[in-house]
């Protein structure tokens, strides 16, 4: 496996989709347990997808990054270590993960050496996987931080968010490869943009 550079064009894709994060964690519904519903778990993914396993990753790195060190980006306009590290951090913390396997299985789709059924299979899987560890990441870190049973942490967490997490999932299945289609189509992305990244 060979190693691949970043070039300022991959700079450019990632810088996109940090932006892309930051401007759909804006779009966010206060909940009662103090996790708000909001569209990062669309964006997440969707860089994934679009961008490859690795580049995806390395946007959600960033947008934590800039997180951390105050830049208002997170849900509310809020920024700062206090935010990444607060009650929501597990879901926070995860995104990277959740990006390179939503990235993985579409690199998987993408590889025609693999039977269709496994394919498909593999975009559904990597999509499913990092919503399950987002999920898991966040619900553990919840009760940690806020010091709440299983099933405070359940009910605040993760039955709410079932429904649009689901809704999210097939969403960006169907809108993650078409938009990448089409981005590829107009020379806006370029072939194999992390193939074996």
């Amino acid at each position: 496996m060979t190693r691949q550079k970043i070039t300022t064009r991959d700079l450019c894709y990632i810088a996109v989709f940090t932006a892309l994060i930051s401007v759909l964690a804006q779009i966010s519904i206060p909940m009662p347990a103090g996790v708000p519903m909001t569209l990062q778990t669309f964006a997440v993914p969707l860089a994934g997808i679009v961008l490859g396993a690795r580049k995806g990753t390395w946007s959600t790195v960033l947008y934590l990054l800039l997180a951390a060190v105050g830049i208002p980006v997170l849900a509310g306009l809020r920024g700062g270590i206090g935010m990444v590290f607060g009650v929501t951090g597990g879901f926070l913390l995860s995104f990277p993960l959740m990006a390179y396997l939503a990235g993985l299985g579409e690199e998987i789709h993408d590889d025609k050496k693999y039977g269709r059924a496994v394919r498909i299979c593999a975009r559904w899987s990597g999509l499913l996987l990092g919503a399950l560890i987002n999920y898991a990441a966040g619900t553990l870190w919840y009760m940690f931080a806020a010091q709440a049973p299983l099933s405070a942490a359940l009910a605040g967490c993760v039955l709410p968010f079932l429904p649009t997490a689901a809704a999210k999932i097939v969403l960006v299945a169907m809108l993650g490869p078409v938009l990448k289609s089409a981005m590829l189509r107009a020379g806006i992305l370029a072939a194999g943009i992390d193939q074996k990244g």
